[in-house]
């Protein structure tokens, strides 16, 4: 709900915290494993936690995530499987946010009405969906918004104040800001200029920021967090995954990184 993600960094604000955002794709090895890890994550101090819909042509994700999309893909993975995992999650944390992030391709086969009604009944806070765009998306995010859920957008370095105005017109959680003008995991953001963006943005709205795509290390997350509301890190956490895939210490390694970014924000 979006209240859920309202709470979580009202609550944060007032200890001068930001909200560490962890990104994992569902059944990225294997549903057992990618279940354990996604329990995990609030232990090892995630605040937020986005799963990726796996899907087969993602367009705006680097080889890492691509890559596990596909593993979850090839395991047997299905769109039923993201929704066992999250029911099963909410069993035992009904506190921590839920973001569904992916593309609309799944969506639709699914239905869209019968996945608003799925995710409302277990307890999903939000969607981002990548391929939308404001004027695409009307079947879609005016029932998220009808249902109290929270649709995430994504603000690029090249989007022109014309469109950032149409952008936050229909925008609830916070806006997910993209630091590099190209696909996840592929370069380092120049910090600079990305808290030169967000702070202009947050001229014109009150809405929380969270900044995304090539935040790869602690240093990366101390300084977005001095400026930003969350640090979003996805491709980091997928690489340990790649590169364990068939270790039993990939939920150590992962649980290990994420108290490290946890630790710096």
């Amino acid at each position: 709900m979006t209240v859920r993600i309202d709470n979580c960094f009202e609550t944060l604000k007032l200890t001068n915290k930001k909200a560490l955002i962890t990104f994992l794709t569902a059944g990225d090895p294997n549903y057992d494993l990618s279940l354990e890890l996604i329990k995990s994550l609030p232990e090892a101090g995630a605040d937020i936690i986005e799963i990726g819909m796996p899907f087969s042509d993602p367009m705006a994700d680097g080889p890492a995530i691509q890559a596990s999309s596909l593993r979850a893909i090839n395991s047997g993975h299905k769109m039923e499987k993201t929704f066992e995992m999250i029911e099963s999650f909410r069993k035992d944390n009904s506190h921590t946010p839920i973001i569904l992030m992916g593309y609309f391709n799944p969506i639709y086969n699914y239905g869209v009405d019968s996945f608003i009604k799925k995710i409302i009944d277990i307890e999903v806070d939000g969607v981002i969906v990548v391929d939308l765009p404001p004027e695409e998306d009307n079947e879609l995010c005016n029932a998220i918004e009808s249902a109290d859920l929270s649709f995430i957008r994504l603000v690029t370095p090249t989007t022109n104040a014309d469109r950032l105005n149409k952008i936050l017109q229909k925008t609830s959680g916070f806006l997910y800001y993209v630091s590099i003008a190209g696909i996840t995991g592929s370069k380092r953001p120049e910090i600079n200029e990305v808290e030169t963006a967000v702070q202009e943005i947050k001229t014109k709205t009150n809405i929380p920021i969270g900044v995304g795509f090539g935040i790869r290390t602690k240093e990366d997350i101390e300084r977005v967090g001095s400026f930003a509301d969350g640090v979003i890190v996805g491709s980091v956490l997928v690489d340990i995954i790649k590169n364990n895939e068939h270790e039993s210490s990939v939920k150590d390694k992962i649980m290990k990184k994420v108290r490290e970014f946890a630790s710096a924000v």
